[in-house]
């Protein structure tokens, strides 16, 4: 197996990175593709009681589990299959089961805060940033964590106004400046989509 083409995708939380990601597989026409949620890697808290489980800054890169990410991506790089995470979003912490992952041709990491990390970024081919504006993306938020979170207009707020939005400008936001392509998701974007395809082409071509 030729070495893994990996992709970094970043942007605002409901920013629309998933969508962003199935638009330009549909448009390769790509399906052998391993997809990796960020969020399985948050750090694990079963130590912790649920109260103070609540209170984590899921915003912050310290709540996130890096280092086993990027022992992860090295070895699916170098063709061999991991056991990864799985978080429990009810529970706050890392489920007690894991996913057997094998490596594809195409790895796409996705996640807020992806781009943040330095040793990360070293192993990617192309870093992608999708944009929204931040009243759409909150928007997009709420009836998400409302409808499939189960949460509460007010603590939804609270969360968006402590960490959420204080953390996307000096955290998230300046990663921008990582990206090799930052696709506007509030408007067609048509041509960025073209452009990262033609990307993913050359590069898969040349692995050949």
């Amino acid at each position: 197996m030729k070495k893994p083409l990996l992709i970094l995708v970043s942007g605002g939380s409901a920013s629309g990175k998933s969508t962003v990601v199935q638009e330009i597989l549909d448009k390769a026409g790509l399906e052998d593709v391993l997809i990796i949620k960020h969020d399985d890697y948050y750090l694990d808290q079963s130590d912790l009681p649920i109260d103070k489980r609540y209170k984590m800054n899921y915003d912050h890169p310290s709540s996130l589990d890096n280092e086993l990410l990027f022992s992860h991506l090295k070895k699916l790089l170098s063709g061999e299959s991991i056991n990864k995470p799985i978080y429990d979003f009810d529970l706050y912490t890392r489920s007690s089961v894991v996913e057997r992952v094998n490596p594809k041709p195409i790895i796409i990491i996705e996640g807020i805060l992806i781009l943040e990390n330095e040793k990360i970024r070293s192993l990617s081919d192309i870093n992608l940033f999708v944009e929204l504006d931040d009243d759409t993306r909150f928007i997009r938020r709420m009836l998400r964590d409302m409808k499939e979170r189960g949460r509460s207009l007010e603590s939804i707020i609270d969360q968006y106004e402590k960490t959420v939005k204080p953390m996307f400008h000096k955290y998230i936001k300046p990663t921008k400046r990582y990206a090799d392509v930052i696709i506007p998701n509030d408007r067609k974007h048509d041509i960025a989509v073209d452009l990262i395809v033609t990307k993913i082409e050359q590069i898969l071509g040349d692995r050949l």
